[in-house]
């Protein structure tokens, strides 16, 4: 007689590779399932190599690897970590990548460059990748760069469930522009508050422009809310504009806190009364002791995601806005 019944679950293999090893931890920890070894080597001809060293035949085998600096070896690392996988005969290999770096990387703006976001995405695919866990990509297009599915997640819920305990009674969330103005207005949603824009024009990747501020917030208590801080580059005009707008206060919140070039220390520096991020991204020792710095865990909803994904249930349906 033929065999009855659901098919059995495929058992979960979990690798983290060396980007960030506290957020795999804490995602084993949610998901009660072991992290898998990986033993990372480097050639004396500065190649790398990378061993799983545990079973992937058959398994459903997640790779958590955030592309952040340096941003090259993580990739290559993920690639191989891929390569490996699909060598070992996994039955399925999720990239679980928090933060895509090369998603800024969205458009040919100038003429013979190369659009990096679409380029790594094929990387990914050609090296075993066969679904996409993903982070608050910078911009959604980058989503169909890649022909394999994609889960792409935000951190608006653990944003919101932050700030909810404030009084939020003369609050106002602001976008640093009008291309994350849509997120701004979900969150808003999630607070019951109204939302502004600036208005921005970049005129460098070390230089933007706000020229005006769309909406109300003399003073009004602002949020201003963004994908990610790298060099602040964006906040620390938009705060110039805030304060000549008659802002009462600004906090600051994003999902990726990359904080490059001393960027926290900056706007710590400044008379915003907080800052908040997700660890999407690894932060060092001295950046998680700013005592204007809260940093919240994705850990909970990307192990969500992952089991939803193992079990085959609905994720759309728990993370959408």
């Amino acid at each position: 007689m033929p065999p009855t019944g659901d098919p059995p679950v495929r058992e979960i293999a979990v690798f983290g590779g060396s980007a960030h090893p506290a957020l795999t931890a804490e995602i084993c920890a949610h998901l009660t399932v072991p992290q898998r070894p990986v033993l990372l080597k480097r050639f004396a001809n500065d190649c790398l190599e990378v061993q799983l060293q545990s079973n992937c035949r058959e398994r459903d085998v997640f790779l958590i690897q955030p592309l952040v600096k340096p941003v090259q070896e993580h990739l290559v690392e993920l690639l191989l970590m891929a390569d490996a996988a699909r060598g070992a005969s996994a039955a399925r290999v999720t990239a679980v990548m928090p933060h895509y770096a090369y998603a800024r990387s969205d458009k040919k703006d100038a003429p013979r460059i190369s659009i990096g976001g679409r380029l790594i995405a094929d990387l990914l695919v050609t090296a075993g990748v066969t679904r996409v866990l993903t982070l608050n990509l910078h911009s959604p297009q980058v989503h169909g760069f890649f022909s394999v599915p994609v889960d792409h997640l935000h951190a608006l819920r653990e944003l919101a469930d932050h700030f909810r305990r404030r009084d939020l009674s003369r609050a106002v969330v602001v976008s640093p522009d009008l291309g994350y103005a849509k997120s701004a207005s979900a969150f808003a949603r999630r607070l019951g508050l109204p939302v502004a824009a600036g208005a921005k024009e970049r005129i460098s990747d070390s230089e933007v422009r706000i020229t005006a501020i769309i909406g109300d917030v003399a003073g009004r208590d602002v949020i201003v809310l963004d994908d990610e801080i790298s060099r602040g580059t964006t906040v620390f005009e938009l705060l110039d504009r805030l304060r000549a707008d008659g802002a009462r206060s600004v906090a600051v919140a994003c999902t990726h806190g990359l904080f490059a070039d001393n960027a926290l220390d900056k706007l710590a520096a400044t008379d915003v009364t907080e800052i908040v991020c997700t660890n999407s991204a690894p932060l060092s020792a001295e950046q998680a002791e700013c005592p204007k710095l809260t940093v919240l865990s994705v850990a909970p909803a990307l192990a969500e995601a992952i089991s939803r994904i193992h079990n085959g249930e609905s994720v759309s349906s728990l993370f959408a806005h």
